[in-house]
């Protein structure tokens, strides 16, 4: 196998390990400044960088196979945690409510955060190479914007598949803006990074 594509495996590991790390801190609830996020948004926008610099450097076809990768993992990732659930726990073992609430599928949850998953991860791929093909701009430009706008789109599917109907609209309202605030200085951060990866994937 060639050093390209061992390159291209080790993003595509880190890719879905990302993926899944994200899906399953998305249990946990934390707050900051009165604002409520799910610890997931600190590992999610690393995905976006992934697929920029897989899709800068292999293209758009391969970005897209990886996203598709990432959620055929996320699929296996919760039938095997709703089984583990089922299982029927040892007499002496304690810890069968605590696994349920943390690995337990809750069903409306899930399906939102597939589709946004799809949808927004769809999205940067194809905007990224758009952007790349038709406008004379940098690589900072086409990562920023892609992922700006893919994270807004994630958000909006996600909060609303998720929870309309269960919390007030105005709590849905501030709920986004929190998200796409933290979603976009995150994005803004890995602008570097995805620039090294481009560099280390190209040599």
């Amino acid at each position: 196998m060639s050093s390209n594509n061992n390159k291209l495996l080790i993003l595509t590991g880190i890719f879905v390990a990302v993926i899944l790390i994200a899906n399953t801190l998305a249990s946990k609830l934390f707050e900051i400044g009165g604002f409520v996020m799910t610890a997931g948004i600190i590992a999610f926008p690393i995905t976006f960088m992934i697929t920029d610099v897989i899709n800068d450097v292999w293209g758009k076809q391969k970005a897209q196979l990886v996203v598709w990768v990432g959620f055929a993992a996320n699929i296996l990732m919760v039938v095997m945690y709703q089984v583990g659930v089922w299982l029927t726990p040892a007499g002496f073992w304690p810890g069968q409510e605590a696994f349920v609430s943390i690995l337990g599928a809750v069903p409306r949850i899930v399906g939102a955060s597939m589709v946004a998953y799809l949808i927004s991860q769809t999205w940067d791929v194809w905007l990224f190479a758009k952007i790349k093909e038709q406008l004379p701009f940098g690589l900072w430009f086409r990562n920023n914007v892609s992922t700006f706008t893919s994270q807004a789109i994630d958000s909006a599917i996600f909060l609303g598949l998720a929870f309309w109907g269960v919390l007030p609209f105005s709590a849905l309202v501030t709920m986004y803006f929190t998200y796409i605030v933290a979603k976009w200085l995150i994005a803004l951060l890995d602008t570097p990074f995805v620039y090294l990866g481009v560099r280390w994937a190209q040599k």
